[in-house]
């Protein structure tokens, strides 16, 4: 196989950054297979909970979709937890960093924040503020970032839900992440 000519990032040519760069978009154009690759296998994951990652996610998913919500949302919902495995202190901006390029403004922010917001229902029982989200109470996003956490994260986990496959939202994370970078 054909590799650059540099050893060196500086010492590249525009022949070798041209090769490179066919190479990046196919190689981004197969995120959506490895995310879903990645989330079939949440079955293993923090232990305390009633429910794996992975069903979590999916409840969070098919409420999103029961409830009308379009597929950025949907599959925003699917992945606002992807974080949890590599980034647990910090999984909320590590899943809204993989999704910050394909979702617009607010989705990216919701997922960013849903982790601070989400301490609503929990803090005071750590000896935290439960209203640390209060500072950002003006924020157009704030109410929408709270239903979300209410609507599709707080209330999913529940190991009786019904959810639906992991299958079923493939094709709308291929066309979330086959669409044009909002930015880079």
């Amino acid at each position: 196989m054909k590799k650059v000519s540099f050893t060196e990032m500086k010492h590249g040519t525009k022949e070798d950054y041209l090769f490179l760069d066919k190479h990046e978009k196919a190689y981004a154009a197969e995120t959506a297979d490895r995310i879903l690759k990645f989330m079939s296998g949440l079955n293993e994951t923090l232990e305390g909970y009633q429910v794996s990652r992975l069903e979590h996610s999916l409840q969070s998913a098919t409420k999103a979709f029961k409830n009308g919500e379009n597929e950025e949302m949907i599959v925003a919902a699917l992945l606002h937890d992807i974080g949890d495995e590599l980034a647990p202190m910090n999984h909320s901006e590590y899943a809204a960093a993989v999704l910050k390029p394909y979702v617009s403004e607010k989705t990216y922010w919701i997922v960013k924040m849903h982790g601070l917001f989400q301490t609503y229902y929990y803090a005071h029982h750590l000896g935290g503020d439960k209203y640390q989200r209060e500072k950002y109470k003006d924020h157009k996003y704030y109410q929408a970032t709270v239903d979300f956490c209410e609507n599709y994260d707080q209330g999913c986990f529940d190991p009786n839900y019904k959810s639906l496959p992991l299958d079923h939202f493939a094709p709308m994370v291929k066309r979330v992440f086959s669409r044009t970078p909002f930015s880079v």
